[in-house]
């Protein structure tokens, strides 16, 4: 059987093609959807093995962490939105691959994902590895992070790789 990175990235893949409404009003493209969503695991993934966190769980939370969007279409409080839809997701998974996560893995999961857009708030270490591997990614493609928080956690994390 795949791993759990793979399993995850490929439903998840699945998800936003089965969600990609005709006439659905989206803030973001489904094509931006799927690109954030897989460079933002591979980036949590690395974060995870140099923080000393499980990177599967890590490339997890990030494959994720935008699904309430997904769902929605809209930026607005998707962070949030994305709790349910992380558990959901995540439980329907197990169903289909007996035991691929423990409870208390989901639990962590959603967490992370509910937690992504309090870029000012230090969380658990699962959910700053969510939230660095965010704006680190839209970093890399050039996107402007329009608010303060977001700026100050890039510039940190910049800073501090600089020094390493």
């Amino acid at each position: 059987m795949a791993n759990r990175v793979f399993i995850v990235r490929r439903e998840m893949l699945k998800l936003i093609e089965d969600l990609d409404a005709p006439g659905m009003s989206r803030d973001e493209t489904i094509q931006w959807e799927k690109i954030h969503m897989i460079s933002s695991a591979c980036i949590g993934y690395e974060l995870a093995v140099r923080r000393g966190v499980d990177p599967e769980i890590a490339s997890t939370a990030c494959t994720l962490h935008d699904i309430g969007r997904v769902y929605t279409g809209k930026q607005q409080d998707h962070a949030r939105a994305g709790y349910k839809h992380a558990l959901d997701f995540l439980t329907e998974l197990n169903r289909k691959y007996t035991g691929l996560f423990t409870s208390g893995e989901i639990a962590e999961i959603a967490e992370a994902v509910s937690e992504h857009s309090n870029k000012d708030v230090t969380g658990t270490p699962l959910c700053e590895i969510v939230k660095d591997a965010d704006v680190l990614d839209l970093h890399y493609y050039g996107i402007e992070l329009p608010r303060p928080e977001q700026k100050k956690r890039l510039e940190n994390l910049l800073s501090t790789r600089s020094s390493s």
